[in-house]
């Protein structure tokens, strides 16, 4: 088992600065490589303490603010205007950074793109849902309209 400190979030193991035990192999071979964790040391505590202190600084400022973006975000939805084909299939798809700029666009707020997932991959015109976190105790689901572009 390897002990790293996470430099960003990832699902399912932790938010940045955390410090978890993870098996050697995923250590080395995907979240080192991919930036995503540092290997932990004595030393790196004082990171710990700083990558807490971003995260915080970009979280928003209190649950009530939060609770406000999560009312507006699940009471619209977020149309999304990308280039497909005839059949309605998508060049490419729809990643998390699309439907951060898509939700800041339309007046609704802003997001981290950190902070969004979306669930499997969006191929395809039609509704699907993103969630996205905005506090850790407070997640919201975002309904997703694709369109094709014009």
């Amino acid at each position: 088992m390897s002990k790293l400190i996470l430099t960003h979030e990832v699902s399912g193991l932790g938010s940045a600065g955390d410090v978890v035990d993870v098996k050697n192999g995923y250590a080395r071979n995907y979240l080192i490589p991919q930036g995503f964790a540092v290997a932990w040391s004595k030393g790196g505590e004082k990171q710990v303490e700083s990558i807490r202190a971003a995260r915080a600084a970009r979280e928003l400022a209190t649950i009530e603010e939060a609770q406000d973006l999560k009312m507006k975000l699940e009471a619209t939805t977020v149309t999304l205007s990308v280039k497909a084909g005839k059949d309605g299939r998508l060049f490419g798809s729809v990643r998390p950074a699309d439907v951060a700029t898509a939700v800041e666009a339309q007046g609704i707020g802003s997001l981290d793109k950190r902070k969004v997932e979306v669930p499997g991959t969006i191929k395809s015109v039609g509704d699907h849902e993103a969630t996205v976190r905005l506090r850790e105790d407070i997640v919201a689901t975002i309904a997703l309209k694709v369109v094709a572009a014009k």
